[in-house]
């Protein structure tokens, strides 16, 4: 099965992962039972990811993330750090995203420098609009977790037209961020700063958050692949910046919800 999530594509889209084959257990009803008897494989016997590799890691990586996010916010370090942060965060993820190898040392950097500007970023915000932080966080796990009850119950399926749609999305998103930007940079004003802001973030929360949809998906297509042990790191990496993506959509519309009271 393709995965249809950019970030972790290339590591599940390949062929050759060994997979598990009915037609070569025996039908002898004595053989099945002890089939089903046998204690459940992990990776450790199998060399293959698992759902509980997926959830280690990804708590690994959250874990750095929000240590060095809470020395962020009591350091207080400003728009330097603010800056650092966000632009090793993006060259990490990107060489992470493109790497035919995985490399938990550099996905764990990416956790860190994320952390840092999180925490910097969060800081800001919490000053101009006190308890937005902690509303951003529980906007964002309770859409974290309507998404996997969602995807895990079938509500919403994976299907090649879904995952079209989702991807021309990202793409006017993403044009129309990069015009905002040069109009910015050229008339001081941004298109967030208009009367349409509210809807462009909201926008960009629903998008982010559908996408947790394909990083399940994906997930689930690596594992029934028998994609190999180490990739559980690139699957919590491709998770992580899907989650990282919401939490700022989540702050950005928060911010205008309180920044018109």
């Amino acid at each position: 099965m393709r995965s249809s999530n950019p970030v972790l594509g290339r590591a599940f889209n390949q062929r050759g992962y060994a997979a598990f084959d009915p037609s070569t257990i025996n039908s002898d009803p004595a053989a099945l039972e002890n089939l089903y008897n046998a204690p459940a494989a992990s990776s450790l016997r199998t060399g293959r990811m698992t759902i509980d590799d997926v959830v280690t890691r990804t708590a690994i990586l959250f874990a750095v993330l929000v240590s060095v996010g809470a020395v962020a916010w009591t350091l207080n370090f400003g728009a330097t750090a603010l800056l650092f942060g966000f632009i090793g965060g993006f060259i990490l993820a990107m060489v992470n995203a493109f790497s035919k190898t995985v490399k938990p040392a550099l996905a764990i950097a990416y956790a860190a420098f994320q952390g840092l500007a999180l925490g910097t970023i969060s800081n800001m915000y919490n000053t101009m609009y006190d308890g937005i932080v902690s509303q951003a966080i529980l906007v964002t796990i309770s859409a974290f977790a309507g998404m996997l009850f969602a995807y895990k119950s079938g509500r919403i399926r994976v299907t090649p037209k879904f995952t079209k749609v989702l991807t021309t999305a990202l793409i006017g998103y993403l044009v129309l961020g990069l015009v905002s930007f040069v109009g910015f940079m050229f008339t001081g004003t941004s298109i967030y700063n208009s009367g349409f802001g509210l809807l462009i973030a909201s926008g960009g929360m629903v998008l982010a958050a559908f996408f947790l949809i394909l990083d399940f998906d994906s997930i689930q297509s690596g594992i029934a692949a028998g994609a190999p042990e180490s990739e559980s790191w690139r699957a919590a990496f491709g998770l992580m910046v899907t989650i990282v993506w919401l939490y700022l959509e989540v702050l950005r519309v928060l911010s205008i919800l309180r920044g018109n009271d």
